[in-house]
Protein backbone atom coordinates (compact mmCIF):
# COMPACT_ATOMS: atom_id res chain seq x y z
CA UNK A 1 0.00 0.00 0.00
CA UNK A 2 1.24 3.49 -0.77
CA UNK A 3 2.12 5.92 -3.49
CA UNK A 4 5.57 5.67 -5.02
CA UNK A 5 4.99 8.11 -7.88
CA UNK A 6 7.36 10.98 -8.56
CA UNK A 7 4.93 13.34 -6.84
CA UNK A 8 2.18 15.77 -7.77
CA UNK A 9 3.06 18.17 -10.56
CA UNK A 10 0.66 20.75 -9.11
CA UNK A 11 2.85 21.23 -6.03
CA UNK A 12 5.96 22.28 -7.98
CA UNK A 13 7.33 25.63 -9.01
CA UNK A 14 7.00 26.76 -12.63
CA UNK A 15 10.71 26.08 -13.10
CA UNK A 16 10.27 22.47 -11.93
CA UNK A 17 6.98 21.77 -13.71
CA UNK A 18 8.19 20.65 -17.15
CA UNK A 19 11.15 18.68 -15.86
CA UNK A 20 8.71 16.73 -13.68
CA UNK A 21 6.36 16.21 -16.63
CA UNK A 22 9.18 14.85 -18.78
CA UNK A 23 10.28 12.42 -16.06
CA UNK A 24 6.72 11.25 -15.29
CA UNK A 25 5.73 11.01 -18.97
CA UNK A 26 8.75 8.87 -19.84
CA UNK A 27 8.09 6.56 -16.88
CA UNK A 28 4.39 6.06 -17.71
CA UNK A 29 4.01 2.90 -19.78
CA UNK A 30 0.30 3.18 -20.67
CA UNK A 31 1.29 4.77 -23.97
CA UNK A 32 4.88 3.66 -24.53
CA UNK A 33 4.28 -0.05 -23.92
CA UNK A 34 1.25 -0.14 -26.20
CA UNK A 35 3.15 1.81 -28.86
CA UNK A 36 0.93 4.89 -28.86
CA UNK A 37 2.41 8.27 -29.75
CA UNK A 38 0.86 11.59 -28.78
CA UNK A 39 1.21 14.53 -31.19
CA UNK A 40 2.55 17.79 -29.69
CA UNK A 41 3.67 16.02 -26.50
CA UNK A 42 6.07 13.47 -28.05
CA UNK A 43 9.06 14.44 -30.17
CA UNK A 44 8.64 13.44 -33.82
CA UNK A 45 5.02 12.25 -33.54
CA UNK A 46 2.63 13.65 -36.15
CA UNK A 47 -0.40 11.38 -35.82
CA UNK A 48 -2.23 9.78 -32.92
CA UNK A 49 -1.81 6.12 -33.75
CA UNK A 50 -0.99 2.72 -32.30
CA UNK A 51 -0.31 -0.81 -33.56
CA UNK A 52 -2.98 -3.45 -33.02
CA UNK A 53 -1.11 -6.41 -31.51
CA UNK A 54 -2.14 -9.85 -30.30
CA UNK A 55 -2.09 -8.71 -26.66
CA UNK A 56 -4.75 -6.11 -27.51
CA UNK A 57 -7.17 -8.75 -28.84
CA UNK A 58 -9.59 -11.17 -27.21
CA UNK A 59 -9.74 -14.94 -27.58
CA UNK A 60 -11.43 -14.66 -30.97
CA UNK A 61 -9.00 -12.09 -32.37
CA UNK A 62 -11.26 -9.08 -31.89
CA UNK A 63 -10.13 -5.82 -30.34
CA UNK A 64 -10.53 -5.23 -26.61
CA UNK A 65 -11.71 -2.01 -24.96
CA UNK A 66 -8.76 -0.95 -22.81
CA UNK A 67 -6.34 -0.44 -25.74
CA UNK A 68 -8.93 1.85 -27.35
CA UNK A 69 -9.04 3.88 -24.11
CA UNK A 70 -5.26 4.22 -24.24
CA UNK A 71 -5.13 4.99 -27.95
CA UNK A 72 -7.93 7.57 -27.86
CA UNK A 73 -8.13 9.03 -24.34
CA UNK A 74 -10.92 11.49 -23.81
CA UNK A 75 -11.08 14.38 -23.65
CA UNK A 76 -8.28 15.44 -25.95
CA UNK A 77 -7.00 18.02 -23.47
CA UNK A 78 -3.24 17.84 -23.56
CA UNK A 79 -0.77 18.33 -20.73
CA UNK A 80 0.73 21.35 -22.48
CA UNK A 81 -2.67 23.06 -22.11
CA UNK A 82 -3.57 22.24 -18.48
CA UNK A 83 -3.21 19.51 -15.86
CA UNK A 84 -5.98 17.25 -17.27
CA UNK A 85 -7.98 14.45 -15.71
CA UNK A 86 -10.69 12.39 -17.44
CA UNK A 87 -14.26 12.31 -16.11
CA UNK A 88 -16.09 10.20 -18.71
CA UNK A 89 -14.82 8.04 -21.57
CA UNK A 90 -17.19 6.15 -23.91
CA UNK A 91 -16.36 3.76 -26.76
CA UNK A 92 -18.69 2.17 -29.30
CA UNK A 93 -16.93 -0.63 -31.16
CA UNK A 94 -18.31 -0.95 -34.69
CA UNK A 95 -15.73 -3.38 -36.09
CA UNK A 96 -13.76 -6.04 -34.21
CA UNK A 97 -10.68 -5.12 -36.21
CA UNK A 98 -9.75 -8.51 -37.65
CA UNK A 99 -6.83 -8.10 -40.02
CA UNK A 100 -6.13 -4.52 -38.94
CA UNK A 101 -2.46 -3.83 -38.22
CA UNK A 102 -2.52 -0.21 -37.07
CA UNK A 103 -5.12 2.25 -35.79
CA UNK A 104 -5.30 6.02 -36.26
CA UNK A 105 -7.38 8.55 -34.32
CA UNK A 106 -9.27 11.25 -36.22
CA UNK A 107 -9.86 13.95 -33.59
CA UNK A 108 -12.65 16.45 -33.06
CA UNK A 109 -12.28 18.77 -30.07
CA UNK A 110 -15.75 20.00 -29.19
CA UNK A 111 -15.01 22.49 -26.41
CA UNK A 112 -12.21 23.33 -24.01
CA UNK A 113 -13.39 25.67 -21.31
CA UNK A 114 -11.87 27.02 -18.13
CA UNK A 115 -12.58 23.85 -16.13
CA UNK A 116 -14.27 21.32 -18.44
CA UNK A 117 -13.24 19.85 -21.77
CA UNK A 118 -15.20 17.78 -24.30
CA UNK A 119 -14.02 15.86 -27.36
CA UNK A 120 -14.81 12.95 -29.63
CA UNK A 121 -12.96 10.88 -32.20
CA UNK A 122 -13.16 8.24 -34.88
CA UNK A 123 -10.73 5.35 -34.57
CA UNK A 124 -9.96 3.99 -38.03
CA UNK A 125 -7.81 1.44 -39.82
CA UNK A 126 -4.55 3.20 -40.74
CA UNK A 127 -4.45 1.34 -44.08
CA UNK A 128 -8.12 1.99 -44.87
CA UNK A 129 -9.42 5.14 -43.13
CA UNK A 130 -12.94 4.47 -44.42
CA UNK A 131 -13.02 1.44 -42.13
CA UNK A 132 -14.18 2.86 -38.78
CA UNK A 133 -13.28 0.58 -35.88
CA UNK A 134 -14.76 2.60 -33.02
CA UNK A 135 -16.16 5.94 -31.92
CA UNK A 136 -14.99 7.57 -28.72
CA UNK A 137 -16.28 10.55 -26.78
CA UNK A 138 -15.73 11.98 -23.35
CA UNK A 139 -15.29 14.83 -20.92
CA UNK A 140 -12.64 15.89 -18.47
CA UNK A 141 -11.61 18.49 -15.96
CA UNK A 142 -8.66 20.82 -15.69
CA UNK A 143 -6.92 20.39 -12.34
CA UNK A 144 -4.91 23.56 -12.88
CA UNK A 145 -3.10 25.80 -15.30
CA UNK A 146 0.40 25.10 -16.58
CA UNK A 147 3.32 27.54 -16.77
CA UNK A 148 5.05 28.57 -20.00
CA UNK A 149 8.10 26.70 -21.17
CA UNK A 150 6.62 23.41 -22.44
CA UNK A 151 8.86 21.29 -24.67
CA UNK A 152 8.03 18.04 -26.41
CA UNK A 153 9.39 14.91 -24.74
CA UNK A 154 11.67 12.35 -26.37
CA UNK A 155 9.48 9.38 -25.51
CA UNK A 156 10.22 6.35 -27.73
CA UNK A 157 7.61 3.59 -27.70
CA UNK A 158 8.17 -0.11 -27.16
CA UNK A 159 8.57 -1.99 -30.45
CA UNK A 160 7.07 -5.49 -30.25
CA UNK A 161 6.17 -8.07 -32.88
CA UNK A 162 2.38 -7.66 -33.25
CA UNK A 163 1.99 -11.35 -34.07
CA UNK A 164 4.12 -12.65 -31.19
CA UNK A 165 2.74 -14.53 -28.20
CA UNK A 166 2.92 -11.56 -25.84
CA UNK A 167 2.06 -11.53 -22.12
CA UNK A 168 -1.40 -10.37 -21.15
CA UNK A 169 -1.67 -6.65 -20.47
CA UNK A 170 -2.89 -7.39 -16.95
CA UNK A 171 0.42 -9.11 -16.22
CA UNK A 172 2.52 -6.36 -17.74
CA UNK A 173 0.71 -3.74 -15.64
CA UNK A 174 1.03 -5.64 -12.37
CA UNK A 175 -2.63 -6.60 -11.95
CA UNK A 176 -2.93 -9.62 -9.66
CA UNK A 177 -5.79 -11.83 -8.38
CA UNK A 178 -7.43 -10.68 -5.16
CA UNK A 179 -10.07 -12.10 -2.88
CA UNK A 180 -13.71 -12.68 -3.85
CA UNK A 181 -13.03 -12.86 -7.62
CA UNK A 182 -11.45 -9.40 -7.65
CA UNK A 183 -8.32 -8.13 -9.37
CA UNK A 184 -5.87 -5.85 -7.59
CA UNK A 185 -3.32 -3.18 -8.44
CA UNK A 186 -1.20 -3.06 -5.28
CA UNK A 187 -0.09 0.58 -5.36
CA UNK A 188 0.78 3.59 -7.49
CA UNK A 189 4.24 3.35 -9.02
CA UNK A 190 5.86 5.71 -11.55
CA UNK A 191 5.08 3.43 -14.51
CA UNK A 192 1.33 3.56 -13.85
CA UNK A 193 1.04 7.08 -12.42
CA UNK A 194 -0.27 10.26 -13.97
CA UNK A 195 1.92 13.38 -13.62
CA UNK A 196 -0.31 14.50 -10.73
CA UNK A 197 0.47 11.21 -8.90
CA UNK A 198 -2.92 9.48 -9.24
CA UNK A 199 -3.35 6.03 -10.77
CA UNK A 200 -3.44 6.51 -14.55
CA UNK A 201 -6.52 5.77 -16.64
CA UNK A 202 -4.64 3.13 -18.66
CA UNK A 203 -4.17 0.54 -15.90
CA UNK A 204 -7.61 1.40 -14.52
CA UNK A 205 -9.23 0.42 -17.82
CA UNK A 206 -7.05 -2.66 -18.21
CA UNK A 207 -8.01 -3.90 -14.73
CA UNK A 208 -11.72 -3.14 -15.15
CA UNK A 209 -11.89 -4.95 -18.48
CA UNK A 210 -9.92 -7.90 -17.14
CA UNK A 211 -12.36 -8.18 -14.22
CA UNK A 212 -15.29 -8.01 -16.66
CA UNK A 213 -13.78 -10.70 -18.89
CA UNK A 214 -13.04 -12.99 -15.94
CA UNK A 215 -16.59 -12.71 -14.66
CA UNK A 216 -18.06 -13.36 -18.11
CA UNK A 217 -15.99 -16.51 -18.35
CA UNK A 218 -16.96 -17.61 -14.84
CA UNK A 219 -20.72 -17.32 -15.37
CA UNK A 220 -20.90 -18.48 -19.01
CA UNK A 221 -17.98 -20.89 -19.32
CA UNK A 222 -16.47 -19.17 -22.36
CA UNK A 223 -14.07 -16.37 -23.16
CA UNK A 224 -15.47 -15.87 -26.65
CA UNK A 225 -17.02 -12.43 -26.23
CA UNK A 226 -16.56 -9.23 -28.20
CA UNK A 227 -16.97 -5.89 -26.43
CA UNK A 228 -19.25 -3.54 -28.35
CA UNK A 229 -19.74 -0.72 -25.83
CA UNK A 230 -17.52 0.55 -23.01
CA UNK A 231 -18.15 3.55 -20.75
CA UNK A 232 -16.05 4.42 -17.74
CA UNK A 233 -16.61 7.22 -15.23
CA UNK A 234 -13.70 8.46 -13.15
CA UNK A 235 -15.24 9.31 -9.81
CA UNK A 236 -12.23 10.12 -7.62
CA UNK A 237 -8.46 10.06 -8.14
CA UNK A 238 -6.75 6.94 -6.81
CA UNK A 239 -3.73 7.83 -4.70
CA UNK A 240 -3.21 5.15 -2.08
CA UNK A 241 -4.05 1.55 -3.02
CA UNK A 242 -4.44 -1.30 -3.16
CA UNK A 243 -6.98 -0.76 -5.92
CA UNK A 244 -9.61 -3.48 -6.27
CA UNK A 245 -11.59 -4.19 -9.46
CA UNK A 246 -14.78 -6.27 -9.37
CA UNK A 247 -17.44 -7.02 -11.96
CA UNK A 248 -21.03 -8.23 -12.22
CA UNK A 249 -22.64 -9.76 -15.31
CA UNK A 250 -26.21 -8.71 -16.10
CA UNK A 251 -28.83 -10.17 -18.41
CA UNK A 252 -30.02 -13.57 -19.56
CA UNK A 253 -26.96 -15.82 -19.44
CA UNK A 254 -28.27 -17.77 -22.43
CA UNK A 255 -28.66 -14.64 -24.58
CA UNK A 256 -26.32 -13.35 -27.25
CA UNK A 257 -25.70 -9.99 -25.54
CA UNK A 258 -24.75 -9.45 -21.92
CA UNK A 259 -24.05 -6.39 -19.84
CA UNK A 260 -21.29 -5.95 -17.29
CA UNK A 261 -20.86 -3.45 -14.49
CA UNK A 262 -17.33 -3.11 -13.13
CA UNK A 263 -16.05 -1.02 -10.25
CA UNK A 264 -12.64 -0.03 -8.92
CA UNK A 265 -12.13 1.05 -5.32
CA UNK A 266 -9.16 2.48 -3.45
CA UNK A 267 -8.95 0.23 -0.40
CA UNK A 268 -6.36 2.45 1.26
CA UNK A 269 -8.72 5.42 1.05
CA UNK A 270 -11.58 3.79 2.91
CA UNK A 271 -12.71 1.70 -0.04
CA UNK A 272 -14.03 4.67 -1.96
CA UNK A 273 -15.01 4.18 -5.60
CA UNK A 274 -12.52 5.71 -8.02
CA UNK A 275 -13.94 4.38 -11.32
CA UNK A 276 -17.07 2.68 -12.61
CA UNK A 277 -17.53 0.99 -15.99
CA UNK A 278 -20.64 -0.13 -17.87
CA UNK A 279 -20.19 -2.38 -20.88
CA UNK A 280 -22.02 -4.50 -23.42
CA UNK A 281 -20.53 -7.70 -24.87
CA UNK A 282 -21.85 -10.13 -27.45
CA UNK A 283 -21.04 -13.80 -27.85
CA UNK A 284 -18.96 -14.60 -30.90
CA UNK A 285 -20.39 -17.37 -33.13
CA UNK A 286 -23.62 -17.36 -31.11
CA UNK A 287 -26.02 -20.22 -31.84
Amino acid sequence: MGNESYGDIRTLTPAEHWEHFEKAWQALKSYTYLGKGTPYLDVGVDDESMPLRNDMRNSTGGITAAPLCILSPEPYWRDDECVPAPVTMTYDILDAGHGVRRLVVERSVISLGRQMGFSRARIVDADNPDRVIALSTGSGVSLGDVPPGFYAVDNPVTELDPDADLPALRDVFGIVPGSDRSLVIPKVTPDISSPHSALHQGPINIALEAAASDELERVTGTTDFQVEHWTVMFVKPGYVGPFRATATVLGDLAAQRLGVEATMTDEGAGGRVIASASAAFHRVDFR
